[in-house]
C-alpha cells in the first residue's frame, strides 16, 4: 500500500497535472498548426509554383536523382509557421506580465523613525 499512496501523492502534485494539461493542449495545438501549414499556407503560397511545375502537392517535388526536396520544403515552411506562432504567444504572455508588473504598488508603510517624527510634529502643533 505504501507504493500506491506515494504514487497518488506524486500524481496529485500540481506540476504533474500541469504537465499533463500542457502535453494535451500542445498536441491539439500541433494539429491546428499542421493543418494551417498544410491546408492553408502551403497551397496559398505555392499554388502558382506548383501549377508551373505541373504538380499537385509540394511533396512531389524531386530532383532527377530522386531526392524529394519538396518534403523538406514543406517541413521548413511548417517550422517557420510554428516558430512564428510560438513567438507571438510568448510576446503576448510577456506583454501581459509587463502590464501586471507595471501596476502601481501601494506606498510603503512609514518607518519607526517617521512615525516618531510625525508624533513629535503633531505634539508640537497641539501646543
Amino acid at each position: 500500500m505504501g507504493m500506491m499512496s506515494e504514487f497518488k501523492e506524486f500524481v496529485a502534485k500540481g506540476n504533474v497535472m500541469d504537465l499533463a494539461v500542457g502535453v494535451i493542449i500542445g498536441a491539439a495545438f500541433g494539429k491546428i498548426v499542421t493543418s494551417l501549414v498544410e491546408d492553408v499556407i502551403t497551397p496559398a503560397l505555392l499554388t502558382p509554383a506548383l501549377k508551373a511545375a505541373q504538380l499537385e502537392n509540394i511533396e512531389q517535388l524531386k530532383t532527377d536523382g530522386g531526392i524529394l526536396y519538396g518534403k523538406f520544403l514543406g517541413a521548413v515552411i511548417g517550422f517557420i509557421v510554428i516558430a512564428f506562432v510560438i513567438f507571438l504567444l510568448v510576446k503576448g504572455v510577456n506583454s501581459m506580465r509587463k502590464k501586471q508588473e507595471a501596476a502601481p504598488a501601494a506606498p510603503p508603510a512609514p518607518s519607526n523613525e517617521e512615525k516618531l517624527l510625525m508624533e513629535i510634529r503633531d505634539a508640537l502643533k497641539n501646543r
